[in-house]
């Protein structure tokens, strides 16, 4: 009797989970049925378009934002280009300043001006 009883027992566990397998299959059933009803499936086509919405405007900000950062990165290199630019300008105007060149003419090759005696004037016909 001891086996026939465990065997009653798992017998009544077994039937318990089918009728709650049965139950779940009879409730997801009408789930799935009233998901062809025009409400529903408008009503999921607007949460799928929201959600996609909402998906797009988080890459844009993200997008914008790195964009941003680049646009920041390459002003500061143009101010920094330009400030070089302004430097080298100061620095070409200093090196071919009229005293410059001639002090560096009589100092490196030691050249003068020449006197009024020294100057030829050649003419052509």
């Amino acid at each position: 009797m001891g086996a026939t009883a465990v065997r009653t027992e798992t017998g009544g566990r077994a039937l318990r989970w089918r009728e709650v397998l049965d139950a779940a299959a009879r409730i997801s059933g009408r789930i799935f049925r009233g998901l062809w009803d025009s409400r529903v499936l408008v009503t999921l086509l607007m949460l799928l378009v929201l959600t996609v919405s909402a998906l797009a405007v988080v890459h844009a900000s993200h997008l914008n934002r790195t964009l941003y950062g680049t646009l920041n990165d390459l002003r500061d290199e143009r101010d920094a280009y330009q400030r070089q630019w302004t430097q080298l300008l100061l620095e070409q105007s200093a090196l071919s300043a009229h005293s410059h060149v001639e002090g560096r003419a009589a100092r490196e090759l030691d050249m003068k001006v020449p006197a009024r005696d020294d100057i030829v004037v050649v003419t052509t016909r």
